[in-house]
């Protein structure tokens, strides 16, 4: 058994057989009474615990999202009454948790349009105050975002009972499925107030009912649990993404970014380490051409692609880049870099036809952490399918 469910297998086993007893409506009520001390003694280790259990009996996951909700609202007093550390400012935990103190404000205020428009009828100003709350309010899926890109890496990488963040997961899931209907139902013909009530309230209720064991469950354990070091380094990595309303001062908070460096045979790259053979292999499989120019304007790599575009030697390395093009081209090789260099521009694209090929080449201009110019990278890509694109594919169809 894992490093959790050993915390008290008694009960967490009278926790288990309650749960199932609900889900499977054999006298629960009966059932209920004869736990309640167990039920009273609810911690949030012991729903993680309880709900990974739950996931690996196998009940489909539409099941467990209504059952799971059911069990939250019987241990609901005893998780609201129990003691719990807050986070401080340099943990990732305290931003999510203030963007849930306005998350809740913001519902609160779209409750009033919305109580408008059931009672007085429907009115195109109740009806643009509400898209107006919609649209607001949805930046909120930035949090699931951050939770699943941060926060669930680590709990799989600490945690043995891991499996509550698929539940977890499958309900951000569900509301952002509801905040695509909306403005669907906002913007039709014929306003259909009975649906856009059903799912505006699945919204209410399942935002709070996220946000309640987010900060009564899953973070609480998360700050017993995973080392602070790990959660500095996520908030820090958090920059890469996007806060819904409220964004942590990065310029007050300290990089723990590994630096590149060779360990063990392998090249750490900050956000994974992998081999040497295995950057090469992974450059030379995507589907482009690549040329780094340091910024001495140096050719120091070129990617050896299956079907490359444009003829590569090694000959080219060691090369100034102004040698590489001919001379009616050159001025505007060097207009670019020096555009990049001055920090005047990010880019450069064009694109050509070559015989049936074609062809979009991209040049970016390369920064390190501190903004300082460090070269430019070319990018080749032969486009032709993507232009032909259109529509949407979601499924497999290697058939």
């Amino acid at each position: 058994m894992s490093q959790f469910t050993n915390h008290n297998d008694q009960k967490i086993q009278k926790l288990l057989e309650l749960s199932e007893v609900i889900i499977n409506k054999i006298k629960p009520a009966e059932y209920v009474k004869s736990n309640m001390e167990h039920i009273e003694a609810i911690m949030p280790l012991d729903v993680i615990t309880l709900v990974h259990l739950l996931v690996e009996k196998g009940y489909s996951m539409e099941e467990l999202k209504k059952h799971v909700a059911k069990l939250l609202n019987l241990f609901y007093k005893a998780l609201n009454n129990f003691p719990v550390p807050s986070p401080k400012k340099d943990d990732i935990l305290y931003w999510l948790q203030e963007n849930n103190k306005v998350i809740t404000q913001k519902l609160d205020a779209l409750k009033i349009p919305i109580r408008k428009i059931n009672k007085e009828g429907v009115s195109q100003e109740l009806l643009q105050q509400i898209k107006e709350g919609i649209e607001d309010i949805q930046e909120y899926t930035n949090y699931f975002t951050l939770k699943e890109n941060l926060l669930f890496p680590l709990i799989e990488k600490y945690w043995d009972d891991y499996k509550c963040v698929q539940v977890m997961w499958s309900i951000h899931d569900d509301i952002r499925s509801y905040f695509k209907e909306l403005p669907l139902l906002l913007s039709a013909k014929e306003f259909d107030l009975k649906r856009f009530n059903v799912v505006s309230s699945k919204i209410y209720f399942d935002i709070k009912a996220i946000k309640f064991r987010d900060e009564r469950i899953l973070f609480p354990q998360i700050l017993l649990s995973i080392p602070k070091e790990d959660m500095q380094k996520i908030l820090w990595d958090s920059k890469e993404l996007k806060f819904p309303f409220i964004k942590p001062d990065y310029n007050k908070i300290k990089s723990l970014q590994a630096e590149t460096s060779f360990v063990d045979g392998e090249v750490n790259l900050g956000t994974g380490s992998v081999t040497p053979e295995q950057i090469v292999l992974m450059f030379n499989h995507l589907p482009v051409d690549i040329t780094y120019v340091d910024e001495n304007n140096t050719v120091k790599f070129y990617s050896t692609p299956k079907h490359r575009i444009f003829p590569r030697t090694n000959a080219i390395i060691g090369r100034k880049v102004q040698n590489c093009h001919p001379p009616e081209s050159v001025h505007v090789v060097e207009k670019i870099v020096e555009a990049f260099r001055n920090k005047e521009k990010d880019m450069a694209s064009f694109w050509l036809q070559m015989g049936k090929h074609f062809i979009l080449i991209k040049y970016f201009a390369v920064r390190d952490s501190k903004g300082i110019f460090r070269g430019t990278l070319e990018v080749s890509q032969e486009v032709s399918d993507i232009r032909e694109l259109k529509g949407e594919k979601r499924l497999l169809d290697w058939e």
